[in-house]
């Protein structure tokens, strides 16, 4: 069992190690230059000294004296002490601090979402195919219209029924700028969660019938086995047999599939928080983009590196706990 954990281990270290190599090298392949960038928007405020260059390019990590070999070596260097550089979209604000500041909101509202319909889509996949025919499996292809439709499109047809029509919810933001300061109150929480219900629901509209297909579709194959029939046959409680010998199978392949979401959380975050103007990580990686903000992309792409790498670690070793046949083929 110690082997089957040190070689999953091994296997995502050397992942990490490649995709720290990639993060390093496309920025220098993008057209552009940060420097030329930040000494324009310097030139627009007067006259910049001509030491200014050199001086932007050791702050922002772009060090043209030095061989790429030990550029490569001073970023690996910098990203284990936490240093992505400084940020040109907000500066003087380093990238860590950016990234600090807008990730929180990210992971609140697509990780709650996120495992808010993966949970309601399981368990409801899971009566469904339990109860073959029923209303609830009957009631599919209608959470699969939501699933169809273009998720920025659902996206704006909730903001304008509820944010214009009726004004249940917010337009826009992450909470109440003019009433609310951020912290750890009650006030600002309870506005946080006012303004992220309207993005939360269209999260969980868009998602949760994938889920619950395939769980029922999973739970159907599974009520053939023998296992299944044996278990039937011994006259144990239909609830256990649902939940112990079907569903405990059922559910391997979407947790493989909820490792993937997981890890795209802060990816997937883009469109979200664009329609409604959201403060997370997809916005700022939008405005980074849009900036030429090559450290700011470098420090964002890492977090999404990282997200699902260990997303897929944390489920590849829940998984040899729920299936010990998966250490046993190791």
């Amino acid at each position: 069992m110690m082997r089957f954990y040190l070689q999953k281990i091994g296997f995502y270290l050397a992942a990490l190690w490649a995709a720290l190599t990639i993060n390093f090298v496309l920025p220098r392949l993008m057209p552009g230059n940060p420097v030329d960038i930040m000494l324009a928007r310097l030139s627009a405020r007067g006259s910049v000294a001509p030491e200014a260059r050199r001086a932007i390019e050791l702050m922002l990590g772009m060090d043209t004296d030095q061989s790429i070999v030990g550029q490569y070596v001073a970023y690996l260097g910098n990203v284990a002490r936490g240093d992505f550089g400084v940020s040109v979209t907000v500066f003087p604000q380093t990238v860590a601090d950016t990234i600090a500041d807008t990730l929180p909101w990210t992971i609140a509202l697509m990780g709650i979402a996120t495992v808010i319909s993966f949970v309601l889509g399981v368990v409801l996949g899971q009566f469904a195919g339990w109860k073959r025919g029923s209303w609830l499996d009957k009631l599919i292809p209608v959470t699969t219209m939501f699933q169809s439709v273009p998720y920025f499109w659902l996206a704006l047809v909730l903001l304008y029924l509820f944010g214009s029509v009726w004004q249940v919810f917010p337009l826009n933001g992450g909470y109440d700028v003019y009433e609310t300061t951020p912290g750890w109150n009650g006030e600002f929480i309870a506005s946080a969660i006012y303004y992220g219900t309207l993005p939360a629901l269209t999260i969980v509209l868009s998602s949760v019938a994938g889920w619950m297909l395939g769980m029922r579709n999973m739970m159907v194959s599974t009520l053939s086995e023998d296992y299944v029939v044996t278990a039937e046959a011994k006259g144990l409680h239909p609830r256990r047999i649902m939940t112990t010998y079907a569903a405990r199978n059922a559910i391997l392949p979407s947790l493989a599939g909820f490792a993937i979401s997981l890890g795209f959380i802060v990816a997937g975050s883009i469109v979200a928080e664009q329609v409604f103007s959201y403060p997370g990580i997809g916005m700022t990686l939008l405005s980074a983009v849009q900036n030429n903000d090559y450290a700011l992309m470098q420090g964002i792409f890492l977090v999404i590196t990282l997200s699902v790498l260990g997303a897929n670690l944390l489920v590849d070793l829940l998984y040899s706990l729920i299936d010990p046949r998966t250490r046993a083929r190791a």
